[in-house]
């Protein structure tokens, strides 16, 4: 399918193949899902990382992946119009630039919105910005992770058409067996407001009031590191609430995990509740954006309404103390993953729709 796809693109002179453009601060959600897309997706995939740091690109290459960094539109207007390609755009700035380029070369423009968090005057602006751009004739699909976000499209006037919901997968890989040697939560992701380790703090501490055995671990780094760090100095849980920092092998820490509780205040397929479900890790979480689609309550993990941190506290707690129950729903997990969420079963979808747009024509 790479080569027929490939060959298609070539003959329309797209000697770029699928170029992937993103600004980027770090290692998160959207690169890590951008990263396996590169990797195990038909197609000739080259990403233009925005001003990205070193250590981004660096990772990219090491995986075998084609990227480079540019400063701006004065460099990356000449770099598509030396190799153009289908372009797809993740997040505000890589699609605002793309939308601009898109039209200046007549080149043939996707988006993937991995999802919104309208938290602040200037994020509004730009959700409603991203909308109005995704319901113009320039862009000729939309991959969305979950149907939350298709559905924010078609309120805002997007024709249903050009929306396709293809949520985030995981490759095959060998997971580590479950080492649980005391109780755990964890928390995992940027230590941002949109991630919501606070909210985490305000459910784990009355935990840990009531049981002087459990320990919570937030693993990820942030703006909010050092308020954490005085809400748990203050609470005198500095020994057992620890900031762990960004982590390399996130495999090795859900085999450790008794729960892993996602309290995040917006989200779209979160890559860290596939790791979960793939390791068998049980999951308590907000029902936010797309959570509810990967999970449903009492099946295969248990859900809270959106920051209701007295309710997520409870989930946690009974799967604390509920072994049987614990692992039903993470067996229930991990099968949904491997038959929901596996890349590979999901490349065919995206070999679709990059067809879709190359060619208008259905698949």
């Amino acid at each position: 399918m790479a080569v027929a796809l490939g060959a298609a693109v070539g003959r329309r002179g797209m000697c770029g193949g699928i170029v992937h453009l993103i600004h980027s601060g770090g290692f998160y959600g959207a690169e890590r899902m951008l990263l396996d897309h590169c990797r195990y997706v038909p197609g000739r995939h080259r990403v233009i990382f925005l001003r990205a740091i070193d250590s981004l690109l660096q990772r990219f290459l090491a995986a075998g992946v084609e990227c480079l960094n540019v400063r701006g539109l004065k460099d990356l207007l000449p770099e598509l119009r030396r190799r153009p390609g289908l372009i797809n755009a993740h997040n505000f700035r890589g699609q605002v630039f793309a939308w601009v380029c898109a039209g200046l070369l007549k080149l043939p423009l996707a988006l993937t919105q991995h999802g919104f968090a309208p938290r602040s005057l200037k994020q509004r602006l730009y959700m409603q910005t991203a909308l109005h751009m995704g319901g113009s004739r320039r862009v000729r699909r939309i991959a969305c992770v979950a149907q939350s976000i298709a559905d924010l499209h078609i309120r805002a006037g997007t024709s249903p058409a050009k929306l396709d919901v293809i949520p985030n997968g995981l490759p095959p890989c060998a997971v580590p067996p479950r080492q649980v040697a005391a109780p755990l939560i964890g928390f995992a992701g940027r230590l941002d407001a949109e991630k919501g380790p606070d909210l985490f703090l305000d459910a784990v501490l009355p935990l840990c009031r009531r049981h002087p055995e459990l320990q919570a671990v937030l693993l990820g780094e942030g703006r909010e590191a050092a308020a954490l760090r005085t809400r748990i100095d203050a609470a005198d849980l500095n020994g057992r609430i620890h900031l762990a920092g960004y982590q390399d092998d996130m495999a090795a820490w859900f085999a450790r995990l008794s729960v892993l509780a996602l309290s995040s205040r917006a989200e779209g397929t979160p890559m860290v509740l596939l790791e979960a479900m793939r390791a068998g890790t049980p999951i308590a979480a907000f029902a936010v954006g797309g959570v509810p689609d990967m999970i449903e309550d009492g099946v295969n993990g248990l859900l809270a309404a959106p920051g209701d941190t007295q309710a997520l506290s409870m989930q946690i707690e009974r799967l604390l103390t509920d072994a049987r129950l614990a692992e039903h729903l993470a067996s229930a997990g991990h099968l949904r993953q491997r038959r929901d969420y596996d890349l590979a079963k999901l490349a065919e979808r995206w070999r679709c729709f990059y067809a879709l747009v190359q060619e208008g024509a259905p698949c």
